[in-house]
C-alpha cells in the first residue's frame, strides 16, 4: 500500500529542489538557506539526514546526482552565479575517521555572469558531463576528462538561447539513431516571444550543439521540463510544467543523405491539463515512461497515465501534507503517498518502485470477479479524478492488433 511519510527537513529556508540517486536510497535537498542535505533511507523505510553542509554565497536551485557508475557524485547550482561538484569520500586518515563519510567540493564552475537556474549530469553513455543553464540565457555543457579526478572540468560548448532559461533535461536515449539531444525552457514572462522551449542537438560534422526545433506553442513561462525515458521509440516524448501540465510527441522525420543540419521534427501535443488551476513546477516521470507526476500551486501532485489508445487521462492525486483529498461526500477521492511538499514530485516512489506495483498491459483492466481480479488494487487506495473519462477516439486499431479481435478475460471457473 501506498504511505505518506513526513520528514522534519530541517531548513532554515523554503526548499527549492529535491533528487533522488539511481537506486532511490539517496535523497538530496537544497535550499534558499544556500545548504545541502543528504538523505539515507534504512531497511525499516525512514530517512536518516547524514550530512549537512553550506554549499554556496545564495540560495540553491537545483541539486542533482551523477550515475553511481562515477561515483557518490552530487552537482549543485545557485543563486550566486555558480555549480558546484561534490564528492563523497570515506574518511581513512585517522581512526576517529575511519569508515564515516564526508563530502568535499572538487570544483566550482564560475563562467556563469548571472543566477545558475539548473544543472544536470549528461547520460552516462556520453561519458561524466554536466550541463548548466543560466538566466542570462546560455547553456554551458563541461566534461570531466579524466573520471577519477572531478577537479578538472573543460567548458566544451557554450549555446546562447536568447531568452532567460530556467530548465533543462537531456534526452537520455542511448540509441545510435537518436544524437544527444537537450531541451531548454525560459521563464520569461513576456507571452509575446513564443517558443519557451527550445531544442538542441548534437551535429557530429560541426561538432556543435545546433538548434533544432523551437515549440511555438509554449508562450507562458516554463518551470520545468522532463524527456521520457526511451525505451526502444523511434520518436521523443517530452513533458513541460508552464501554467498548465502538456506532453509532446517530437517524431524524427527521414533526413536527406546530403543534408547536414540537426534533425528536424514533426511535434505533436499529446496532451495538456488544466487540472491544477494554478502554476505547475515541477514534472516527473517513472522509468519505464508509463507514469507522470507533476505538482503544482494547488498543493497537490497528480499522475497522469496513458491507455492503449494514447489518451491520457488523471489517475491520482496525492496532497501535499499526507492526508487524503476528499470530495464533498466525505470520501477520499485519490491517493495520498506525497514525502514532505507537494514541490517534492514522490520521484522515489516512480522510479521503478510503487507506482510499478499495479502496472497493467495494454489492454482494459482486470475486471472483479474474473482470475485476475486479485490484481486490482483497492479502491480506496486508488480511484479516479472527478473529470469525465476520456472517451476513445474512433480510429483505426495499430498494424499489430489489425490481424486478430481482443477476446475478453475468461471468466474464473465457479465464479
Amino acid at each position: 500500500m501506498f504511505v505518506a511519510r513526513s520528514i522534519a527537513a530541517d531548513h532554515k529556508d523554503l526548499i527549492h529542489d529535491v533528487s533522488y540517486d539511481f537506486h532511490g536510497r539517496r535523497m538530496a535537498t537544497c535550499s534558499s538557506d544556500q545548504s545541502v542535505k543528504v538523505w539515507d533511507k534504512s531497511e525499516n523505510g525512514e530517512w536518516h539526514c547524514t550530512a549537512s553542509w553550506k554549499t554556496h554565497s545564495g540560495s540553491v536551485w537545483r541539486v542533482t546526482w551523477a550515475h553511481p557508475e562515477f561515483g557518490q557524485v552530487l552537482a549543485s547550482c545557485s543563486f550566486d552565479r555558480t555549480a558546484a561538484v561534490w564528492e563523497e569520500i570515506v574518511g581513512e586518515s585517522n581512526d576517529k575517521q575511519r569508515g564515516l563519510s564526508h563530502w568535499i567540493k572538487r570544483t566550482t564552475l564560475v563562467d556563469s555572469r548571472t543566477s545558475v537556474t539548473d544543472v544536470k549530469f549528461a547520460p552516462k553513455h556520453m561519458g561524466l558531463m554536466l550541463t548548466t543553464c543560466s538566466a542570462d540565457g546560455v547553456v554551458r555543457i563541461y566534461e570531466a576528462p579524466d573520471v577519477m579526478n572531478l577537479s578538472q572540468w573543460s567548458l566544451q560548448h557554450e549555446i546562447s538561447c536568447k531568452l532567460s532559461c530556467s530548465c533543462i533535461s537531456w534526452n537520455p536515449s542511448s540509441s545510435r539513431a537518436h544524437p544527444p539531444m537537450f531541451a531548454v525552457g525560459s521563464d520569461d514572462s513576456n507571452v509575446t516571444y513564443g517558443g519557451k522551449v527550445q531544442i538542441y542537438e548534437y551535429n557530429e560534422n560541426t561538432r556543435k550543439y545546433a538548434k533544432a526545433e523551437t515549440l511555438m506553442t509554449v508562450t507562458d513561462a516554463v518551470h520545468d521540463i522532463a524527456f521520457a525515458p526511451n525505451l526502444g521509440r523511434s520518436f521523443h516524448v517530452l513533458a513541460i510544467a508552464t501554467k498548465d501540465v502538456r506532453i509532446f510527441k517530437l517524431v524524427p522525420m527521414r533526413k536527406e543523405t546530403t543534408s547536414t543540419g540537426p534533425t528536424k521534427f514533426e511535434v505533436q501535443i499529446m496532451a495538456q491539463f488544466d487540472n491544477h488551476n494554478s502554476q505547475v513546477w515541477r514534472v516527473s516521470w517513472n522509468i519505464t515512461s508509463t507514469l507522470l507526476a507533476s505538482s503544482g500551486d494547488d498543493g497537490c501532485v497528480r499522475l497522469w497515465k496513458a491507455n492503449y489508445m494514447d489518451n491520457w487521462k488523471c489517475t491520482g492525486i496525492l496532497k501535499g501534507d499526507g492526508s487524503p483529498l476528499t470530495s464533498s461526500s466525505g470520501q477520499p477521492t485519490a491517493m495520498s503517498t506525497v514525502v514532505g511538499s507537494s514541490v517534492q514530485t514522490s520521484q522515489n516512489a516512480l522510479n521503478g518502485m510503487s507506482a510499478g506495483r499495479y502496472f497493467f498491459p495494454p489492454l482494459d483492466p482486470p475486471r472483479a470477479g474474473t482470475r485476475y481480479g486479485h490484481l486490482l488494487p483497492p479502491s480506496s487506495l486508488i480511484e479516479h479524478c472527478d473529470a469525465e473519462p476520456v472517451q476513445p477516439q474512433q480510429q483505426a486499431l495499430p498494424h499489430r492488433l489489425s490481424s486478430r479481435a481482443l477476446l475478453p478475460l475468461p471468466e474464473a471457473e465457479g465464479q
